[in-house]
């Protein structure tokens, strides 16, 4: 990433609170200045008791090639190079503001594109998966369909890593401790996002999620590919599938050229944080 203008803690920063299925974002349009928040700044803007709260942020700066371009931050700070919730809640900020039915959005994965679904949902093709351990990453040359860690779980990478569980009963898994536990596990050097997935039929699962530098997440767009990405080649469900997490429903369909998202999105607020 190229180096921007940072924002310090003290400069006040106009934002606008969003959200995908209650996946809640802060999102700042960053298009006139360039400028991107500090890690202490999105840290403290993330705490739900003394900032605004969220579990992902996103900047919406100029874009070459493409419509805008985003970055993403954990809401411990650190950086993420996909959040599928929160491009989608961008792309209807932006469809909204300039008419547009689609959209070329760039983010540090790749050249996302977005369209208008209908029926106040919006779709965004999320980009093929990463399959190949060295780019997901790993830490070594395995299958990354059967990782070697209790629960068998499979490895996808989204433009993030993910490690996806399937089990009997999603509800039953104490999330609290089986994410960080796992979020951590050496054969992921850059962490993990964590997945635990029922198969309810060959087009439908339960998803519930641990998200990398955040915690547990009522959705996650880039978990709900990944964890239909993996059920797909286990065999278990179909390629296209309703994907139920405890926010609400998107629907997952994987096809040639990508594997596409779509679902609600919500403009709550608009505020200034002044630090």
């Amino acid at each position: 990433m190229e180096q921007q203008q940072n924002l310090t803690n003290a400069a006040p920063l106009r934002f606008m609170k969003m959200h995908g299925l209650g996946n809640d974002f802060v999102v700042l349009d960053a298009r006139a200045d360039g400028a991107l928040p500090d890690a202490a700044t999105v840290a403290a803007m993330a705490d739900r008791h003394r900032g605004v709260g969220f579990d992902q942020l996103a900047v919406i700066l100029p874009g070459e090639n493409a419509d805008a371009r985003l970055v993403f931050y954990n809401a411990d700070g650190s950086l993420s190079s996909a959040c599928g919730n929160a491009t989608r809640c961008v792309a209807r900020y932006l469809m909204d503001q300039t008419g547009a039915q689609n959209l070329r959005l760039a983010t540090d994965h790749a050249v996302l594109l977005a369209e208008e679904a209908g029926g106040g949902l919006t779709r965004v093709n999320m980009g093929p998966p990463v399959l190949g351990w060295a780019k997901i990453p790993l830490a070594q040359d395995i299958d990354t369909l059967h990782l070697p860690i209790p629960g068998d779980p499979v490895a996808t990478g989204m433009g993030n890593p993910h490690m996806t569980f399937f089990v009997p009963d999603a509800a039953a898994v104490d999330l609290e401790s089986f994410g960080p536990a796992h979020e951590h596990h050496p054969l992921y050097p850059q962490r993990t996002n964590v997945e635990v997935v029922q198969v309810v039929a060959d087009d439908e699962i339960i998803l519930r999620i641990w998200e990398r530098g955040t915690g547990i997440t009522l959705a996650s767009g880039s978990c709900s590919c990944a964890a239909v990405v993996a059920a797909a080649r286990r065999g278990l469900t179909g390629r296209r599938v309703r994907v139920n997490v405890p926010g609400g429903q998107l629907e997952i369909d994987w096809r040639e050229d990508g594997v596409w998202m779509t679902g609600p999105t919500a403009h709550v607020f608009d505020g200034v944080w002044r630090g």
